[in-house]
């Protein structure tokens, strides 16, 4: 009776994967990813001459006197009070709404809620396009056209589903007891929701906050549409109309566009962690 080879299994045991072919798919990712914002950073810094010459590669001499400029000529100091007006109250009306929707349709087990998650399904599947002209006519009626808290409304209205959607999601993941208990202890639906439900879910609201602050910061059509006074206008529509007005000088305009995405790259990567803990155990039921 022959002996088994013992040297064969752990040679096998101890073979690992090749992760080379995951290396190369992930640089070449990162590199598709970041090139586009390294470039645009690098004819931030360039005049229109060497953006010609050289489209690609850093600059020669820094141009830093493109971001004082582009501030000044597309009036950001402006439209981004405006923008930031727009996010803080969108963020703020969808996370009290959606907040205490998802509370109901997740934990108070009402009648029609399964009807009502329906309608919030097909409702935020229609596009803004099919309303835009009567919902026009009906804000000019109300006075409301040119007017960021008109906006704001619309604002919280379209982002509040998809909130609705993730922070139930994240609420049926929740234990009963401490809720139980809070209630034996005399505790009504809304103590319940806010000492228990809001601290137990707050990387779901982080999420749901990072997802509609983006949303709003860069949207485009209905800002044009209902917001035609300067002294109104957002970064998007602000940084629009610098690019017609300024389309030959590719600095100045790299140098606006810089500008207009550097706070929300900052937000996300200052709270990354916290977003994708949020939108991975939002997910995980239904």
């Amino acid at each position: 009776m022959t002996e088994p080879r013992h040297g064969i299994a752990p040679a096998r045991a101890r073979r690992e994967p090749n992760l080379l072919p995951n290396h190369v798919v992930l640089t070449l990712l990162l590199v598709f990813s970041l090139g586009p914002l390294v470039v645009l950073g690098f004819n931030s810094l360039k005049g229109s001459a060497e953006i010609g010459r050289n489209p690609l590669g850093p600059p020669t001499a820094p141009i830093w006197q493109n971001f004082p400029d582009a501030w000044e000529i597309g009036n950001f100091s402006t439209t981004t009070r405006n923008s930031t007006i727009l996010v803080a109250g969108t963020v703020a009306g969808v996370l009290v709404t959606g907040g205490m929707t998802a509370y109901s349709l997740a934990k108070l087990n009402l009648p029609g809620s399964g009807a009502f998650t329906l309608y919030l399904l097909v409702g935020s599947s229609l596009p803004i396009q099919l309303f835009l002209v009567p919902l026009f006519f009906l804000w000019r009626s109300f006075g409301m056209v040119n007017n960021l808290f008109g906006l704001v409304v619309i604002y919280v209205a379209l982002n509040s589903p998809l909130a609705i959607f993730l922070l139930r999601s994240y609420m049926l993941q929740l234990p009963s007891d401490f809720e139980d208990a809070a209630r034996i202890d005399g505790a009504g639906e809304w103590e319940v929701f806010r000492r228990i439900v809001i601290p137990l879910s707050w990387p779901g609201f982080l999420t749901v906050g990072l997802v509609v602050a983006l949303s709003v910061w860069n949207e485009f059509l209905l800002a044009t549409v209902f917001l035609t006074d300067q002294e109104r206008f957002t970064v998007v529509t602000s940084y629009f109309n610098f690019t017609a007005r300024f389309s030959r000088d590719w600095g100045l305009t790299s140098a606006a566009a810089v500008m207009m995405i550097l706070p929300i790259i900052g937000i996300f990567l200052a709270l990354q962690r916290q977003f994708i803990d949020g939108l991975t155990k939002g997910g995980l039921k239904g």
